[in-house]
Order: structure tokens, then C-alpha cells, then sequence
């Protein structure tokens, strides 16, 4: 399988429509999917899910969702690198509208689904925050759609991961997928996987356009060897095989949005790593996290200004 049908860069998603609009079809594949959207002030857009369920989850800005008689008005933000944001969910066979009244980004993770739940409004302060990893290892996950943290949907699970400049993250390398590769390792999910990047830079809160990172995506059998640079609004798909690291750049923290689904009858992240890379995980029990994570919670930083850490004129 070639990276270019893997790696999508920013804009190559793109419709008339979204940012970036992305189906299981398009991906070549049977569950995942995801939708990027921008609304300007004061406009509005109906969500038609039928076979899919979805997430709302605001990249920048506040949105209100309208389905049935409910009303969620979701507080956002200014960008995934200032804060926890509400999210909403939306099963099977709804019709929904989004709106908003100062303008905002959206992205809306799918996966097609058979079982309907109920929509859901989940606050900022329900999302559980966790530290993972040590050393230049460390980085922040938020759980607002894992299946420890929400049970009320049939397929999709998300999360948020933050990246401090120059840290990786998605280490050791691993897999979710039930595959026998020969290895010894033992997955007991098969999980398609969607990555959508964002990039920032220090000491600012918008994404950064000139920014980058590196991302890695193989397999056993080398059928995939993907080794390539992400920049804001990338996505790459993970169909199968050993995914991370991720690296962020020295200078430009790096955000993700995880989707994940499968044909599971029970939805589970579990994951098993590669195993030439698993010792890593016990050299962390002797290295101290890394003081900037996390990165973000529920309340606002102080507005933009320039870096003002010591500069390394060497």
C-alpha cells in the first residue's frame, strides 16, 4: 500500500462543503470516517448521521446542536492547544443542525454503527485528562470518547493527544489491530484508525501553518513503510500494522484527534506493542514526566505573546 493513499495533506480532503470529508469508503475501508467543517458567524448547518454515529467536537469557536427537542450548547475554544472543550454525540438516524454565533471549526468523527444510542451533551469537566509516558516521551491524552470514560455509543471511540515541541508520542510503537504477524504480539481488536493533525508553535495559540512534525506507520511484511512529515490539517490512515512514533519539532507542539472503530462486538482501544520497542515502557519508571503536560484543561491561558524563554543562540 503506497503512503499517498495513506498520508492525505491538508486540502486534499477538501469539498465544497468541509475542510476536509473523509467516509469509509474513501479510506478504503468498512467503519471510520471523519469530517472537518468551518462555519462563519451566525451560519448554520444541518447533520444528517443515517447509518453513521458521530462526535461534534469544536477545534475553535462554540457550537450549538439542535436534535429532537434537546438544544447542546457546546463551550469551545480557541484552539485545541488552550483548552478541554465540550463535545456532543450523535447516533444513528438523526437529524441534527449545528450552528454557532461567533464562528467556528468543527470536527466531526463517524463510524458507521448498527445498535442507536441516545444523543448526549458531555461538558469539558467530564473529560478525563491523563499523562502518559516520561522523559521526551510525555504526553497528554484526552479521553472524552474512550470506552472507559464514555459507554454510550455502538463504534466510535476518540481521543485528543498533545505533544510538547520536541517529545514523541504514540511510543512505543504499536498495533490495533487482530492480525497473526508473526511477532509474538497478540492484538485482540482490529480497529481501523484515523489520525487529524494540528500543529502549533510555542508561545502562540493559533496553529501554525508553517509548522511540521514526523509520523511512522509499518508493517511486518513491510507492505507498509511509511515514514513522512504531518503538517496542520493532515490526516493519515492506519489501516493495520505498528503506528508512532509522532514527533513534534523542536518549536511546534503537535495535537492529534485519534478516531478509531472495528467490527468488535465490544468497543476497546486495547493495543500491543511492538515487541522490539516494548522495553521502553519500563525505562520510564526511572525518568521524571515532562513539567509542560499538561498542556491544556478547562480553563483559558492568558491571550497570545511572543516566546519569551531563554533563546539558544548556539
Amino acid at each position: 500500500m503506497t503512503t499517498g493513499l495513506l498520508h492525505r495533506p491538508a486540502g486534499t480532503l477538501a469539498t465544497r462543503d468541509a475542510d476536509a470529508h473523509l467516509t469509509p469508503d474513501d479510506a478504503g475501508w468498512a467503519y471510520s470516517g471523519l469530517d472537518v467543517i468551518t462555519l462563519a458567524a451566525g451560519a448554520s448547518r444541518p447533520l444528517v448521521t443515517g447509518g453513521a454515529e458521530f462526535a461534534v467536537l469544536p477545534l475553535s469557536g462554540s457550537v450549538i446542536v439542535e436534535v429532537g427537542a434537546h438544544r447542546y450548547v457546546l463551550e469551545g475554544r480557541d484552539s485545541v492547544f488552550t483548552r478541554v472543550t465540550d463535545w456532543a454525540y450523535l447516533p444513528i438516524d438523526t437529524d441534527a443542525r449545528l450552528s454557532t454565533m461567533t464562528g467556528c471549526e468543527i470536527a466531526l468523527p463517524s463510524a458507521r454503527a448498527t445498535r442507536r444510542f441516545d444523543p448526549a451533551w458531555m461538558p469539558a469537566a467530564s473529560v478525563s485528562i491523563e499523562i502518559r509516558g516520561a522523559g521526551p516521551a510525555t504526553r497528554q491524552v484526552n479521553n472524552f470518547m474512550s470506552p472507559e470514560v464514555f459507554d454510550g455509543a455502538d463504534k466510535l471511540m476518540c481521543v485528543e493527544l498533545l505533544t510538547p515541541d520536541g517529545n514523541w508520542s504514540s511510543y512505543p510503537p504499536h498495533r490495533h489491530d487482530g492480525l497473526d504477524v508473526g511477532d509474538g504480539s497478540t492484538c485482540v481488536v482490529n480497529n481501523e484508525e484515523i489520525y487529524f493533525f494540528r500543529i502549533g508553535r510555542t508561545g502562540r495559540r493559533a496553529p501554525s501553518a508553517e509548522g511540521f512534525g514526523m509520523h511512522r506507520t509499518y508493517t511486518v511484511d513491510g507492505e507498509i513503510d511509511a515514514n513522512v512529515v504531518v503538517r496542520d490539517g493532515d490526516v493519515f490512515l492506519v489501516p493495520r500494522g505498528y503506528h508512532g512514533p509522532c514527533i513534534a519539532a523542536p518549536g511546534y507542539p503537535m495535537y492529534y484527534l485519534n478516531v478509531l472503530a472495528g467490527p468488535g462486538g465490544e468497543r476497546s482501544m486495547a493495543f500491543c506493542d511492538d515487541p522490539t520497542h516494548h522495553w521502553v515502557r519500563d525505562a520510564w519508571a526511572t525518568m521524571a514526566t515532562d513539567p509542560r503536560v499538561p498542556m491544556t484543561g478547562i480553563d483559558e491561558p492568558q491571550p497570545d505573546r511572543p516566546d519569551d524563554r531563554p533563546k539558544d543562540h548556539v
